[in-house]
């Protein structure tokens, strides 16, 4: 397994000197990461096309794009990717065309064959899109028996749209899929946030899926901006501060929610996943010192606490980290390279929400202001 790193600035590439150099004219896989702005242009896909011609190609934006231990906004950024053995399948679907959410999971990948599926990269988008229902559906197709991870696209802090696309320009509302095949490819995950719960306990009393409307019988949103004071004039991005930690009977630990989008008229939160009606919900508040602690955590469990030294580590944290870390935000990617021994290239973005197991879990679930890393080793 080769992987090299790239990114497109003035109109030419430059190639991240840590990484293997690929053919790239037989390059298996590109991801592309990179600002909406940069992926709206016209033309982008025959740009990579030009350059990476035999390969699948997906493309998504961010709220930031994770560039080996750099953290850079507005760019675009390439993974290309170039196996010996492991094959790879596509699939994308577009939410327009589906019932829900959880049906385009379904659909997604029921597409996939079973046979030596090792392992499911998703790739969706973060604001027309329910995660937690995507997930879901994927889920319910593979019973769990088939490790998945990906992120949900970012629009900057704007939350505004965001586009992916599969060998094809990049549009609103495409959810992509890859599965990897073949015994040869070891894919370890770790996902952690570091968050600190505060305030009392209070009941969800009225919700549909991911729509929230009253905690303990009162209107949420009044409720919540009590806690945000001056951060209220800037929602909803300001929300990304102060998550919800929800505990349902469905899971064994909370599972933390992110607002993507506030209605003033009709006083409504809603986030990347569900926030079941009946749950448990405690507000949360960023320590910066958990939060960098979290990707080591996340690294060790990624490299199966130091027993493999992985090819490639993929990088998917949320905005709201981006947000709260500020100009520390390199110090949990830089934690994450130092963790995994110094030796595996990295790239990534920063997402409305990410897909993956909890670390040490086996289901797979929508989280949110977590560092999810999923490392990639292919045999000799």
């Amino acid at each position: 397994m080769k992987t090299s790193l790239f990114k497109y600035v003035n109109a030419s590439w430059e190639e991240h000197s840590f990484g293997a150099t690929c053919n790239c004219n037989i390059v298996d896989l590109i991801l592309c990461y990179g600002s909406k702005n940069q992926l709206a242009a016209s033309g982008i896909y025959d740009l990579l096309r030009q350059k990476f011609t035999e390969a699948e190609i997906v493309l998504c934006s961010t709220a930031g794009e994770i560039f080996h231990t750099t953290v850079l906004s507005d760019s675009l950024t390439v993974v290309a990717i170039e196996f010996k053995t492991t094959l790879i399948q596509t699939s994308a679907i577009n939410i327009k065309s589906c019932i829900n959410s959880y049906e385009a999971g379904k659909r997604l990948i029921e597409h996939f064959s079973k046979d030596d599926l090792k392992y499911v990269l998703v790739l969706s988008d973060g604001t027309l899109v329910n995660g937690s229902e995507l997930v879901k559906g994927l889920t319910d197709v593979t019973s769990n028996k088939v490790l998945i991870t990906g992120g949900l696209a970012g629009d900057n802090f704007d939350f505004k749209s965001t586009l992916v696309g599969l060998n094809e320009q990049p549009t609103a509302g495409t959810i992509v899929a890859i599965g990897f095949y073949g015994n040869n490819l070891i894919v370890n995950h770790g996902s952690l946030g570091g968050w600190d719960m505060f305030g009392p306990e209070r009941i969800i009393t009225k919700s549909i899926d991911n729509i929230l409307y009253e905690i303990d019988n009162k209107n949420a949103l009044d409720l919540y901006k009590r806690y945000l004071g001056p951060d209220v004039d800037n929602l909803p991005s300001s929300a990304l501060l102060y998550p919800l930690a929800v505990m349902t009977s469905e899971y064994g630990h909370p599972i933390v929610r992110t607002i993507l989008d506030i209605n003033e008229q009709q006083k409504t939160m809603t986030f990347a996943g569900d926030v079941p009606q009946g749950s448990k919900v405690r507000l949360m508040k960023a320590n910066l010192d958990k939060l960098t602690m979290a990707s080591q955590i996340a690294s060790d469990f990624a490299t199966n606490h130091h027993q493999i030294n992985p090819d490639f580590a993929l990088l998917i944290s949320c905005v709201g980290r981006r947000l709260v870390l500020g100009s520390r935000i390199e110090e949990e990617v830089e934690t994450a390279f130092e963790a995994m021994g110094k030796n595996t290239l990295l790239a990534g973005f920063y997402s409305y929400g990410e897909i993956s197991p909890l670390n040490g879990a086996v289901k797979c679930e929508l989280q949110n202001q977590t560092m999810t890393i999923t490392t990639f080793y292919e045999l000799p």
